[in-house]
């Protein structure tokens, strides 16, 4: 199953982001971690769901695609102006190419709308092009 490989590595990937949450000092990078840990977060309910390690749950489900497509929409303005901070993995080529940046933010609030929630199976079928989108920015833009 090609699924179970994206699903952990988005997992994994927003653990990460949490566990650095501790230290920041910039403001600007702590809302940016804030929002990525919230999608972290949705990503695996319906993870969960999709694996079958969590029993589907239409309310948590819709729930997280919500997170998923507000997040998705907030990411241009949470990063529109440059900050520094230790603990960002946030790489400078945000800013230098910001119109990919906010091109892929955009092309992740599009698979999050388009992901079926009506069922576990459902959120299988279409989780893969979320992951892809969620990585395909993380590989370009962030540590």
């Amino acid at each position: 199953m090609k699924i179970l490989p994206l699903i952990l590595a988005a997992i994994l990937a927003f653990a990460g982001i949490a566990a650095a949450h501790q230290g920041v000092k910039d403001a600007k990078v702590e809302a940016w971690m804030h929002s990525m840990s919230q999608a972290g977060q949705a990503s695996k309910v319906l993870g969960a769901m999709a694996k079958g390690n969590a029993s589907y749950d239409e309310q948590k489900a819709e729930g997280a695609k919500s997170i998923l497509i507000d997040v998705a929409a907030e990411i241009p303005a949470l990063f529109e102006s440059q900050a520094i901070d230790p603990v960002s993995e946030a790489l400078p080529a945000i800013w230098e190419d910001f119109e990919d940046f906010t091109s892929k933010a955009e092309q992740m609030k599009i698979a999050a709308d388009a992901l079926d929630v009506s069922s576990a199976e459902a959120i299988s079928a279409g989780i893969r092009s979320l992951g892809r989108s969620c990585g395909g920015c993380h590989r370009s833009y962030r540590k």
